[in-house]
């Protein structure tokens, strides 16, 4: 798994226990890995359809510096799965796991839309894909 997203805790993402906040950690989940299955869809119309069981395994503090990593499990026809962990950066001790998140593709119209898809691309790879185009 990847590790590319960092966040640092701050004061606004605690909750009443001096602890983060769920519902603060999930919303970045949620945008990582939406920005993901776009990048790996290669279509910015997608959308969450699934969240698995959300296991928190710890808690972060203020001042800690987290991690989220994202990887895609299996592509679908019209979606991807998606397993995600965050963490502490200098630790490396789980703060949550999500075993599964699916997020749909959809067309212009709105609807689920096949993508082609079946294997994780990686950054370098679809630059070197675009270069062998504009040769």
């Amino acid at each position: 798994m990847n590790f590319h997203t960092r966040k640092w805790v701050k004061p606004e993402d605690l909750n009443p226990n001096g602890t983060l906040f769920g519902g603060s950690l999930l919303r970045w989940i949620d945008e990582e890995a939406a920005i993901y299955a776009i990048v790996q869809l290669g279509n910015q119309r997608v959308v969450t359809k699934y969240i698995s069981e959300i296991n928190f395994v710890s808690a972060s503090r203020q001042g800690d510096i987290i991690e989220l990593g994202i990887t895609a499990t299996e592509f679908g026809r019209t979606s991807i799965t998606l397993t995600c962990e965050v963490r502490n950066k200098i630790t490396r001790k789980s703060i949550l796991t999500v075993e599964k998140m699916v997020f749909v593709n959809l067309g212009e119209d709105g609807l689920p839309a096949p993508h082609d898809r079946t294997e994780i691309k990686y950054v370098k790879d679809q630059f070197q894909e675009d270069e062998l185009v504009t040769k």
